[in-house]
């Protein structure tokens, strides 16, 4: 049976939608991996228990956190660990070097929990605040200092920063400036969205560059993202279906004048 122009038409369409769908999810499984390869695990037992980390031609190692069970903290660090949502953003922050230059870049991290992203940062150069609950902040000062002494250009500080609580005193909007807000597996369902969404406010100026890398899990996810859009220009610079995570960038309303060039991830 003979093919008329436009069946020939969609059925070409259909082939290229597969081909581009293979492709894709060829894509992400490669990327996937060369991001898996980056942690490493002890060959013995250890007193404290750590996992490693390759990242800006240093090898990273984060120490569990155990001095806050029972503690409210994020589901990402019950086993104290990085999410692998970390692990996205730190390959993104590595091999997109020249489009998001950090060298002396003012960066701050929320939810920083056991510091992987604020130490690869701290490692390609910025000036970095990483921030979580006061809980947390032990455990997460011991890793900055141990991965990042003597190894950066700028030493980063470690802060307690509870969502929406005390903003304007700890981090005044006349002096506090940062060039980027990083963000790893802040929003899940939890009952603090509004006071993340008003942290993100708080600390974002019109040049402020928000990188968050998000799981998405339940439709609470979906509802915050909403939210955030009223406030803020969102942009996904990459997806990774086969771990259901999305690494975004987003600047306040109306200020992220040029579409970013085509990052890798």
């Amino acid at each position: 049976m003979d093919l008329t122009s436009s069946q020939h038409n969609h059925l070409q369409n259909q082939w290229v939608r597969e081909f581009e769908r293979q492709e894709g999810e060829k894509e992400d499984e490669e990327i996937v991996a060369e991001i898996m390869g980056r942690r490493f695990f002890p060959h013995v037992i250890a007193y404290k228990a750590w996992e490693g980390f390759h990242f800006a031609g240093h090898e990273i190692r984060i120490t569990e956190a155990t001095d806050c069970y029972g503690a409210v903290v994020w589901p990402s660090y019950v086993h104290g660990f990085p999410p692998l949502q970390a692990l996205v953003l730190c390959y993104f922050l590595e091999t997109n070097s020249k489009q998001c230059n950090l060298v002396d870049k003012n960066v701050i991290e929320i939810g920083a929990g056991t510091g992987l992203v604020s130490i690869v940062a701290s490692l390609l150069g910025a000036f970095v605040t990483a921030t979580d609950l006061p809980e947390l902040l032990g455990n997460l000062q011991h890793n900055v200092l141990q991965n990042t002494k003597q190894k950066c250009r700028h030493q980063p500080c470690v802060k307690e920063l509870s969502w929406g609580i005390d903003l304007e005193k700890n981090f005044p909007r006349s002096s506090c400036h940062f060039d980027y807000i990083m963000a790893t597996d802040v929003v899940y369902h939890h009952p603090f969205l509004d006071e993340l969404l008003l942290t993100f406010d708080h600390l974002c100026k019109d040049d402020t560059v928000i990188l968050w890398a998000m799981k998405f899990r339940l439709e609470n996810e979906n509802l915050f993202v909403d939210r955030f859009q009223t406030l803020f220009d969102l942009e996904m610079i990459s997806n990774f279906p086969s771990l259901n995570i999305a690494l975004y960038k987003a600047m306040r309303k109306g200020k992220m004048k040029v579409r970013p060039s085509k990052l890798k991830v």
